[in-house]
């Protein structure tokens, strides 16, 4: 813009101070600009070089101000941008059994540290590039893959990896947006496992024929947290460890059978003897016909398709993995 203003303004001065038809102005107005120093068209009047210095001076300004902004294009702004967007696109399209993350609000945000501390690859979907931006400057040296966009369109969700996710969970504010990216997920990959947010009741079930594997309500959560502070506030306390909430946390942890070395298959919890061998104890355990047993016995014997629930610290937690797993 500014370079057609500054050709303009030197036509138009050259015709109207030395009465140059428009090839001559053209002419002196390009060798003035690019300061190629070729003869004049003709000699010029006092008024005319008054001109040509006063128009030569403010194009160094120009050149000035234009080499200022694309340095800061090229350095501070717009084309770091770019490449940092491309490298994180090529590191989503590396990711395999990763878990996407729509929405970086409250819940979102809370989601994708909770799935980092457990170890897992996250990627978040998110519209809105400032909230990213604070949030990124709030979370310090650690990395968010992002893909920016609408979480509800197709193009948007394949760029995040959909077909190869393991899990999604969409957190957006309004339910409608939430069934949209159900719906749009579970046509991508039907494998997926999907947790979505919900904030009317009747939001629920539309959710689950959408293709939600649960759905979670945040408010009613907190109304039932609250009143169980009330009346059961020693059990909420240790509930709030298990989340990792207050300073002694506590880690839930699954085992299944196919994680076991091979050697320790077949034994049974009395003989795996997690306890002494980690800290961690075992609470519980889910058969292969999806039934769960609290506190199963020590003769118990986990087989193919059971889970084994561990509870402990992370140094605990951590431990059992070495320990145990293949």
């Amino acid at each position: 813009m500014l370079s057609v203003l500054s050709l303009g303004m030197g036509m138009a001065g050259f015709m109207l101070i030395e009465r140059y038809n428009w090839l001559e102005a053209f002419y002196m107005t390009i060798i003035t600009i690019s300061t190629t120093g070729f003869g004049e068209v003709r000699p010029m009047s006092d008024d005319g070089r008054l001109f040509v210095s006063v128009y030569i001076l403010y194009n160094l300004v120009v050149v000035a101000y234009l080499v200022s902004v694309l340095t800061q294009y090229l350095f501070d702004g717009e084309l770091r941008n770019l490449f940092k967007m491309f490298m994180t696109d090529q590191e989503i399209r590396a990711f395999q059994d990763h878990v996407i993350v729509c929405g970086f609000g409250r819940n979102g945000s809370k989601a994708f540290h909770e799935l980092r501390a457990s170890g897992a690859k996250v990627v978040v979907v998110e519209q809105s590039q400032e909230l990213m931006r604070q949030a990124v400057e709030a979370l310090g040296d650690i990395a968010v893959p992002v893909v920016f966009g609408d979480a509800t369109a197709d193009e948007t969700l394949r760029q995040a990896g959909i077909e190869r996710a393991r899990a999604l969970i969409s957190a957006l504010p309004k339910d409608a947006d939430n069934v949209f990216v159900t719906l749009t997920a579970r046509e991508l990959n039907p494998r997926l496992k999907i947790i979505s947010r919900a904030s009317l009741k009747t939001s629920e079930s539309k959710l689950l024929r959408a293709g939600a594997d649960s759905v979670v309500m945040p408010d009613e959560i907190g109304g039932s947290h609250m009143a169980n502070l009330v009346m059961r506030p020693e059990v909420i306390r240790f509930l709030d460890m298990i989340n990792g909430l207050g300073p002694n946390r506590l880690r839930l942890e699954e085992l299944t059978f196919t994680d076991l070395r091979t050697e320790l298959r077949g034994r049974s919890i009395r003989e795996l003897d997690i306890r002494s061998r980690t800290g961690a104890t075992v609470i519980g355990l889910k058969d292969s016909a999806g039934q769960f047993l609290v506190s199963p016995s020590p003769d118990t014997r986990p087989g193919p398709g059971d889970v084994l629930l561990l509870l402990g610290t992370d140094e605990q937690i951590r431990r059992s993995v070495i320990e145990y797993r293949g």
